[in-house]
């Protein structure tokens, strides 16, 4: 198929979207797919008219989305993977890689993921959510997790232990967002779960994986390559299961389709939900391939599969349109 796949963006995961999207194009170029690749620069320019504003570049890239039968928007964090690349394929009437914007926009918003989790009867940290005009209204209540509500990557997260640290934890977080989301530090051992929806419509969760960090799993340690990971995790078959199907339950909880990363804490009451990533790390040592490759499904063969089940799934949405305008005329 002709896949375009989209890089960049405009938010702190640049680089790292960068890296996503070189090694998607690359692995669905060694499996056959016709690939061209656009990359937004952090001021919104698209490259197909890097001199011109943001509006005029994004002119520009239209044919390059008429172009394509699928565009993998390997784009992280704002105005990416909150589902506005996926607005405007659905826009476009094109074929898209992942969740949709209902499904990213949910995901992206760390409080309104809490909310759905609730709802389902899955268990996530208490916390509540402050504005950043509020900052110094905020009193110390033991050990906590400050965190941007709408932000990836761990950027602007902070392990608040002491009272003095408290002030300069949330504007750090501030920078990132102006909604900040103020959680209990949960105890637990840190289990992702990547769950796949394919070709057909059927959802299932690779191998969970085990982060083991001495502290905060933070940005540096996850991109200075100190992280040590274990997969498949060293879990009973009780606990696996239970966080497969917590995991799954969530992906539909929130509509979500391609791959989403679930990360949970595994506490002595059970898995507590920590957030959800609709496009997660897609390089090769990412988290999400790692636990595939554990279900022996190579890095290419996933990048292939997300590209059918989003041509599958705009085929079906198509003909589900024809039948309705065919029943409305009868």
């Amino acid at each position: 198929m002709r896949v375009l796949v989209i890089g960049g963006g405009q938010n702190s995961e640049h680089e790292v979207s960068l890296a996503s999207a070189a090694a998607v194009a690359t692995a669905l170029r060694s499996i056959g797919h016709e690939v061209r690749t656009v990359t937004i620069s952090r001021d919104g320019v698209w490259d197909a008219a890097p001199v011109a504003t943001p509006a005029e570049s994004l002119a520009a890239a239209m044919p390059a989305l008429s172009w394509a039968d699928v565009v993998f928007p390997a784009v992280h964090g704002a105005l990416g993977e909150d589902g506005a690349l996926a607005a405007l394929c659905a826009l476009a009437g094109v074929a898209v890689v992942g969740s949709d914007l209902r499904a990213g926009a949910i995901g992206m918003d760390k409080w309104a993921t809490k909310l759905v989790a609730e709802a389902a009867g899955i268990a996530t940290a208490p916390g509540y959510v402050i504005s950043a005009s509020d900052l110094g209204d905020v009193e110390y209540e033991g050990p906590v997790v400050v965190k941007p509500v709408s932000a990836g990557s761990s950027y602007g997260v902070g392990l608040v232990r002491e009272p003095g640290d408290l002030l300069d934890a949330l504007r750090t977080a501030a920078r990132f967002d102006s909604r900040i989301l103020i959680e209990e530090v949960m105890r637990g051992r840190e289990i992702d779960v990547a769950v796949i929806r394919e070709a057909g419509g059927v959802r299932w969760a690779a191998p969970p994986l085990e982060i083991h960090a001495a502290g905060l799993f933070d940005t540096a340690m996850k991109y200075d390559g100190t992280a040590r990971f274990t997969v498949p995790a060293a879990l009973t078959p009780a606990e696996a299961g239970t966080l497969t199907r917590t995991a799954v339950a969530m992906f539909d909880a929130l509509g979500c389709a391609g791959v989403a990363r679930m990360d949970f804490f595994l506490t002595e009451d059970g898995p507590v939900l920590n957030e959800v990533n609709t496009m997660p790390g897609l390089t090769a040592a990412s988290q999400v391939p790692r636990m595939f490759a554990a279900a022996e499904v190579p890095y290419p063969e996933l990048m292939d599969r997300l590209v059918r089940a989003a041509a599958d799934r705009r085929a079906s949405r198509e003909r589900s349109a024809t039948s309705r305008r065919d029943h409305a005329r009868a």
